[in-house]
């Protein structure tokens, strides 16, 4: 309106904030990724219409699978002795992030406060606030799962711990600078032949120069 006010009266009448505001969900995930777990189920059909859960635990910083098993009927108890066996001894992470799910009950709780772990409920209907585990969960299905007939849980604990194996030494990640879970050396260009090393009974390939 033409008038020139000066900085000290505008900040005068400007709201004060009580407290500084809280950091986003972007900034805490990026912050503590180095300590930060995350875990959830992915449900498989059998060839007999059976329904089977793969639970999946993971390890944020390099995308790392700890852990993951098979069951049929998955309950709080079977969840929390899950995670003792990914995270034994003195390696359990600050946070972990889990959905809420009613599956996870005070047996989880009890579990995660003995390890030294607090835990981190996503909203309810957000996939987003947990991307990592989601995303691999994603990636399990359109790269390996939409492409077996599973048959029981032995066969389905076989086709993941492969592809385990496959996402772990050989997939390329963007966030990781194309590299893998397990860091990959860089081949010498000297040999000019490359060999095809089929995984994940073939669905896959990592591909490898020799001398």
């Amino acid at each position: 309106m033409g008038y020139t006010l000066a900085d000290s009266t505008v900040s005068k009448y400007m709201p004060k904030r009580r407290k500084p505001p809280s950091p986003t969900w972007r900034t805490f995930l990026t912050n503590h990724g180095g300590c930060l777990a995350s875990i959830d189920f992915c449900v498989v059909p059998t060839a007999t219409f059976r329904i089977l859960y793969v639970f999946i635990v993971l390890l944020q910083e390099r995308r790392r699978i700890v852990h993951f098993a098979v069951t049929e009927h998955p309950n709080a108890v079977w969840v929390s002795r899950q995670i003792r066996h990914a995270f034994p001894f003195d390696k359990a992470p600050r946070y972990l992030i889990r959905d809420r799910d009613s599956i996870y009950g005070n047996a989880l709780q009890q579990t995660l406060a003995m390890l030294g772990i607090k835990e981190v409920l996503t909203a309810p209907r957000s996939p987003w606030q947990s991307p990592f585990v989601e995303r691999l969960i994603g990636s399990l299905r359109r790269e390996c799962l939409d492409h077996v007939i599973v048959l029981n849980e032995r066969h389905l604990h076989r086709i993941v711990s492969a592809y385990c194996h496959y996402y772990h030494t050989a997939r390329a990640h963007l966030s990781l600078d194309r590299n893998a879970p397990t860091p990959r050396v860089i081949e010498s260009v000297a040999s000019d032949r490359v060999v095809s090393e089929p995984m994940v009974g073939g669905l896959h390939h990592r591909y490898r120069r020799v001398a």
